[in-house]
């Protein structure tokens, strides 16, 4: 068993101050596979103070030699990449298939940043046209600062990509707390670090939960930006935290996304992107298509196909490449979504196909369920569920389906099935969400922005707009040389 009581700071391993320490369970298993330290407020201070010595010299150093220490990142996760998938799906209960997703899409990247380092110095005092005569405006963009990045655990490897590669890009130095639920796969970035020899003090790890080192983190003075995945409870926290200061904060929070299936959508189609958008890992995803809106002329048809593709899923240990459905990550999330099970009892929802899949008899998993014609007044058509739960509802026309996906306090994304591209689209326009897919699977390309409208955070990650979260812009203005 591994024992991670050790922190990553200035480039050494440094034994926490904490005296609390927190196991960390196979979720198939349910055995404990490591113990990790809980942190203290003390191992913050001295993983900022590591930071900001770091910060100079790593703001001046060029964005070339910046983006060839992230490609060198990439490089050492693709050695990595056969052990990470399989410490992933041990730590995190992910089907192997999509523990190495993952790890392709982390690789990606790391990739994508590395070049969009590469081009920053080019871009800088850019000249833009004000139209003001006899003046000439210049721009240029500075690293935030030193930023503190918060992880969760359902996607390990992947979120801190997407928020320590664009952090790394923009000359900022970090101070990294993965999950403590899944801090394994994260480890390996400190071993990186070193293998690749990143300046000392660039990136910091910091094992530990909310209490020990999370609240500390984001209250630190020394901390210029914060940038945090996870629940909305935690995220207010965290924004309220950073408003002391003024500092800049990026949250991508919760979701309760719809799927709408138009009366001319191909059913084949649309059972396998309906499936996927509630059972992959599980269910647990911010992004996660839970609330099905679909044309009554095709509901019979769909429920059924779904009915049988639940029945074709595999349970079983992560590790088999037969699986296709793991458990959930810990008791806790499990005793989470049957306590919304509980309610649909209460409220006299019956779902459509509960009995149809037979679990193992250990591990953390729950049987998809499908519950139809839920009122839109139920806690479970409203809240984030964070399991394999589906509440649907048939629509009579497109309007009808727009305005039941847009009556939510989330917006983080939506998928549109429909036979009609031009039809797809003109849907997807009237959405309120960061992210649709028409006719097509979540897919999150590192070129493309990634966040949410209302309750789903603030900001966007991937794409350029997540490196500009990391920057500061400032124009100079002077008389032109004519």
């Amino acid at each position: 068993m591994s024992t991670l009581t050790h922190h990553f700071i200035d480039n050494a391993w440094v034994a926490s101050r904490a005296t609390r320490c927190l196991n960390v369970i196979d979720p198939y298993r349910e055995t404990p596979i490591a113990e990790v330290t809980a942190g203290d407020p003390a191992d913050v201070d001295d993983a900022v103070a590591a930071a900001r010595r770091a910060l100079p010299g790593w703001r001046e150093l060029s964005s070339k030699r910046r983006g060839a220490f992230i490609d060198a990142i990439a490089e050492a996760l693709e050695a990595r990449r056969a052990a990470l998938v399989e410490l992933s799906s041990r730590n995190n209960g992910k089907p192997r298939a999509e523990a190495d997703q993952d790890l392709v899409d982390a690789i990606a990247c790391y990739r994508y940043y590395a070049g969009q380092a590469r081009a920053l110095d080019a871009r800088q005092g850019e000249t833009v046209d004000t139209g003001e005569a006899g003046l000439v405006s210049r721009r240029y963009q500075d690293p935030v600062g030193v930023a503190g990045l918060i992880t969760p655990w359902n996607f390990p490897l992947v979120s801190s990509a997407w928020k320590i590669a664009p952090a790394l890009a923009a000359g900022c130095t970090v101070v990294f707390k993965p999950s403590e639920v899944t801090p394994l796969p994260e480890q390996a970035l400190a071993e990186i670090a070193l293998e690749i020899g990143l300046p000392s003090g660039v990136f910091n790890l910091l094992h530990g939960d909310g209490r020990g080192v999370g609240e500390a983190l984001t209250a630190h003075p020394g901390v210029d930006k914060l940038s945090f995945t996870g629940s909305n409870a935690v995220g207010e926290a965290v924004m309220a935290a950073a408003a002391r200061g003024t500092r800049n904060v990026s949250l991508e929070l919760g979701g309760k996304s719809p799927i709408l299936v138009t009366a001319d959508a191909d059913p084949e189609l649309a059972a396998e992107l309906v499936l996927a958008g509630f059972c992959y890992n599980a269910g647990q995803m911010c992004s996660a298509t839970s609330r099905l809106l679909v044309h009554e002329s095709l509901a019979d048809d769909l429920h059924a196909r779904l009915d049988a593709a639940i029945a074709d899923l595999v349970p079983g240990d992560p590790l088999d490449d037969a699986t296709t459905l793991g458990p959930l990550v810990n008791a806790a999330q499990h005793q989470r979504v049957e306590a919304y099970l509980a309610t649909a009892e209460a409220e006299g929802l019956v779902p459509t196909a509960r009995s149809r899949i037979a679990l193992p008899e250990h591990g953390h998993f729950i049987a998809p369920r499908i519950f139809r014609d839920v009122p839109t007044t139920s806690r479970l058509w409203r809240e984030e569920i964070f399991g394999p739960v589906l509440c649907a509802r048939t629509v009579r026309d497109d309007d009808e389906a727009v305005t039941l996906a847009n009556d939510s306090s989330f917006g983080l994304a939506a998928t549109v099935v429909a036979g009609d591209k031009g039809r797809a689209a003109d849907i997807a326009a009237r959405l309120q969400a960061g992210n649709v897919w028409c006719n097509a699977h979540q897919v999150a390309p590192p070129a493309l922005g990634w966040g949410g409208m209302k309750a789903s955070g603030i900001g966007r990650e991937l794409g350029r707009e997540g490196l500009e979260a990391y920057l500061e812009t400032r124009y100079v203005t002077l008389p032109s040389a004519d």
